[in-house]
């Protein structure tokens, strides 16, 4: 048994439905062990901009969690730890505070500044044991980071795509899942009463898990996602058919954000952030202009964006993320740190924390996905995880 007293929590990245769960879940089994635990604000930009030197700062970006503390917040979504996209191994170099240390600072080529040192003092300032952070593979390779400067860490998988390495399952999936057949289901209305084609764009820069679950669960007519680059002459032919085919004489797709065509590039604006990523979101609008170009026909366009990563979760991620909170306390305690709290093959585990260095989880095309009509396939349902991927 590992003797832990104090320890940190923060969620990083993007929220979804069930962060809430999940701290509150870590912050009743760390009071079963007499654990107290110190919530970090803003996710990694708490590590960043608190000055061992002054009181204020550490009072701004933590928040003592007890069980009267988190008693209600499960009943809300997002998460009360609030959220950022900081990045302590890649700051700009004008958004690194004064007092940090020169010592701490380690200047990298790209004219940005690893301070991993100073976040390192800081959580040795705040007296802490360990570190569970809830995000995605971003969020999460600053953990990895933290666990090989020696500071112990256990992981919470949670991202709307599902495509964290090493877990079959991330918080906040089924959620966003549910809420994209609910509104795409309803969408039906409007395209069916003006005869229309319907383009629905998702969430998913890397995996295509949304749009294609979305559509295979809402039975959409096509779906593009990032794994193919699609032929826009084709698809265009695809909708209109499915249009003529259809009694109600509408068709639908959904496409991934981070959808590219053949021989184009993703559609993306803005500046990289902390972690090289620019802003996506634009193809379906794209898509859009040139199927009503193509085929003659009117086009509804419609973004499911932040809406459906907003309210309270399911029952699925309820039930995952209070297993994952429970879990990864459980790990500390245990002494077993370095670790990311994982589901695989329908039972709870944990792999190793370097695990989400690898990349991305991406669809099984070849077992998924029908690349050449552009629509979800499972080729064997006999054997497949319960999320199929």
């Amino acid at each position: 048994m590992a003797n832990v007293r104090r320890i940190g929590i923060l969620t990083g990245g993007g929220d979804v439905p069930g962060l809430n769960v999940a701290i509150k879940a870590v912050v009743g089994r760390a009071a079963d062990h007499g654990i107290d635990v110190v919530g970090l604000r803003r996710g990694w930009a708490s590590v960043v901009n608190i000055d061992p030197d002054d009181p204020s700062t550490a009072a701004r970006y933590t928040v003592a969690l007890d069980r009267e503390a988190v008693r209600r917040i499960d009943r809300t979504g997002g998460t009360v730890l609030h959220s950022s996209r900081t990045n302590p191994v890649a700051v700009k170099a004008g958004d690194v505070p004064a007092f940090v240390r020169a010592t701490d600072r380690l200047a990298r080529d790209d004219g940005k500044v690893d301070v991993t040192a100073h976040a390192v003092r800081v959580l040795g300032h705040l007296e802490l044991d360990a570190i569970i952070p809830i995000g995605g593979e971003d969020t999460l390779s600053f953990a990895e980071r933290l666990s090989r400067e020696g500071f112990p860490a256990v992981a919470i998988p949670k991202t709307m795509d599902n495509d964290v390495l090493g877990t079959d399952y991330c918080i906040g999936f089924s959620t966003t899942i549910t809420r994209s057949v609910e509104m795409i289901t309803n969408f039906r209305t409007a395209l069916g009463s003006h005869e229309r084609i319907g383009i629905i764009e998702l969430f998913g820069r890397h995996s295509g898990g949304t749009s294609l679950y979305a559509a295979y669960l809402a039975a959409v007519d096509r779906a593009i996602i990032p794994e193919v680059p699609f032929d826009m002459e084709r698809l265009a032919g695809f909708l209109a058919a499915d249009r003529e085919g259809n009694p109600s004489h509408y068709s639908m797709v959904t496409i991934s954000e981070g959808a590219v065509p053949e021989g184009g590039d993703i559609t993306e604006a803005g500046e990289a952030d902390a972690f090289g990523h620019r802003k996506l979101g634009g193809i379906g609008l794209a898509v859009s202009q040139e199927i009503k170009r193509l085929t003659a026909t009117n086009v509804m366009f419609q973004q499911l964006g932040y809406v459906i990563r907003s309210g309270a979760p399911d029952t699925l991620d309820r039930m995952v993320a209070t297993a994952y909170g429970t879990l990864a306390l459980d790990e500390l305690v245990q002494g077993h740190t370095g670790r990311l709290v994982a589901l695989q093959g329908g039972s709870y585990t944990s792999v190793p924390l370097d695990t989400v260095a690898g990349g991305q989880r991406k669809i099984d095309v070849t077992e998924l996905y029908d690349a050449q009509e552009y629509r979800p396939k499972v080729r064997d349902m006999l054997g497949k995880p319960m999320f199929l991927y």
